[in-house]
């Protein structure tokens, strides 16, 4: 298989539109597209500069022309979850007519999208491109023969990826930086390097506020991660 990776401006696209306009991005999660009803239904992860950004964003998307169907599933600061469903773009109707499929997620941001595209035969790559370009603004990034069951497990466990960012997401700063700095000054080796004094006198602050910063940030991340083993023991069933 031929794996294609595009930098795609589409004119007739909700999500570009967005970010072109409001400091937004969005990242798919999961997707499928609907060919009785020429729709692309997906998942997605929405990410806003801050809370403000992200509220006027969402309200772009839900009054986008081509937006079919916009769902909010969860919000929490400058971060959503939507259920949303767009009508066939132009570019999508090329890749379809020329044999090409999806083959990663996508992700979107100051007007542009990472498109990951796949075609079984190297013969009609070109004419596919060619055809693209007629109405669409595209830069190839990369193009090479690719293994499909390399693609297969990237897909598999996009969710799973998608839920250790989340916990990552979840750390407060003062979390992050007390995690980063323990682990680079070598608190969890073993022999240790450094103590919870030594972590203490770095910040400035008591032993027992420093443990309580780690034991936070290690449940945020730990949670997260048996949620994503979970879910990798579910795809591979």
């Amino acid at each position: 298989m031929i794996s294609v990776t595009l930098e795609m401006v589409q004119y007739d696209c909700p999500y570009i539109d967005t970010t072109d306009d409001h400091e937004v991005s969005f990242s798919a999660l999961q997707w499928e597209f609907d060919p009785s009803a020429a729709r692309l239904e997906t998942r997605m992860l929405v990410e806003g500069a801050d809370r403000d950004a992200l509220a006027a964003g969402l309200d772009a998307l839900e009054g986008h022309p081509h937006l079919h169907r916009c769902d909010l599933r969860s919000k929490r600061g400058a971060v959503a979850r939507l259920d949303t469903a767009i009508l066939e773009t132009d570019a999508m109707a090329t890749i379809r007519a020329h044999g090409g499929y999806v083959t990663g997620p996508f992700h979107i941001e100051a007007g542009s999208e990472r498109w990951h595209i796949g075609f079984d035969s190297p013969g009609v790559v070109d004419g596919a491109l060619g055809a693209l370009d007629r109405n669409n603004e595209f830069r190839v990034l990369s193009r090479e023969s690719t293994a499909r069951t390399t693609l297969q497990d990237l897909l598999g466990n996009a969710t799973a990826a998608t839920t250790l960012l989340e916990g990552c997401q979840e750390l407060s700063e003062t979390e992050r930086r007390t995690l980063e700095v323990a682990i680079g000054e070598g608190y969890f080796r073993s022999p240790r390097n450094a103590t919870l004094a030594d972590l203490a006198e770095e910040f400035e602050i008591s032993k027992p506020a420093v443990s309580k910063n780690l034991r936070r940030a290690q449940r945020k991340l730990l949670g997260h991660a048996v949620d994503a083993l979970d879910e990798l023991d579910t795809n591979a069933a």
